[in-house]
């Protein structure tokens, strides 16, 4: 099983009304599997974030949906401005 630290940032922390959880994966830990389970749990305030925003595994950015790699993910929802 893994365990992986997520870190939810501004819309994401309160689409998921916590700032940091562990999630333990049984199977492969995937972004496509975590971005899944993110979707379920939290429903569409976390689909609007997911759709837009990024993810950072271990401090890089990831958009493809493969292994994890890592052990902290960062959910960042789309930021304004530049």
């Amino acid at each position: 099983m893994t365990r992986i630290t997520v870190r939810y940032f501004a819309a994401a922390a309160e689409a998921a009304g916590v700032e940091e959880e562990v999630w333990s994966c049984e199977g492969p830990a995937t972004l496509a599997a975590l971005r899944t389970m993110l979707g379920e749990r939290y429903g569409e305030a976390m689909g609007r974030v997911l759709r837009g925003g990024s993810f950072l595994v271990d401090g890089r950015v990831r958009r493809d949906e493969g292994e994890l790699g890592g052990l902290q993910v960062d959910v960042l929802p789309p930021f304004a401005g530049g």
